[in-house]
């Protein structure tokens, strides 16, 4: 009976041990931080950038939305008040990659475009998709503390094309 008894309890503290192991364990995997590596090569994006020329003025705003998620923002204002063009722009750090996912007011039937990064060094990310036609590839380059460039590339009416803007931090 004595016998019955030490195994019974070895038995019980056994089980509880290896419960509160279980718990730590989990507790481990929940409190682990998450990184970003790739989003942070962004970093300089944040903030509101612009250029004012005779055509008009271009603005750009970015700003973290989250770990992960910066969400950016652009427009041309021609005039007082006539904007002619908007953009709304996801730039996402998930599995592994950032990818550029812009939606334009009236293309692309609202649908989001996706552009993969596929280079960057401390001061310039590409990104592309090459099956979209214009833009297919998007390039942003930091001139300086105060100053970037971006610019596009792709096919336009069924020739090559390219835009540049030139911005400096506001």
């Amino acid at each position: 009976m004595r016998s019955n008894t030490i195994l019974l309890f070895t038995f019980t503290a056994l089980t509880l041990l290896s419960c509160k192991k279980e718990t730590n364990q989990e507790t481990k995997i929940e409190t682990a931080v998450k990184t970003y590596p790739n989003i942070s090569k962004a970093d300089w994006f944040i903030g509101e950038w612009g250029n004012k020329s005779a055509e008009g003025e271009l603005t750009e705003r970015w700003r973290k939305e989250n770990d992960s998620v910066y969400f950016g923002e652009s427009y041309f204002v021609v005039g007082e008040k006539d904007t002619v063009f908007g953009e709304h722009v996801h730039l996402e750090d998930a599995g592994g990659k950032l990818a550029f996912i812009v939606t334009v007011p009236g293309q692309n039937d609202e649908l989001p475009v996706r552009f993969e990064m596929t280079s960057s060094t401390e001061n310039k990310i590409v990104f592309e998709n090459p099956k979209h036609d214009y833009p297919s590839k998007i390039v942003y380059e930091k001139v300086g503390n105060d100053s970037m460039v971006a610019e596009i590339f792709g096919i336009k009416k069924g020739k090559p094309a390219s835009e540049l803007f030139k911005m400096k931090k506001r």
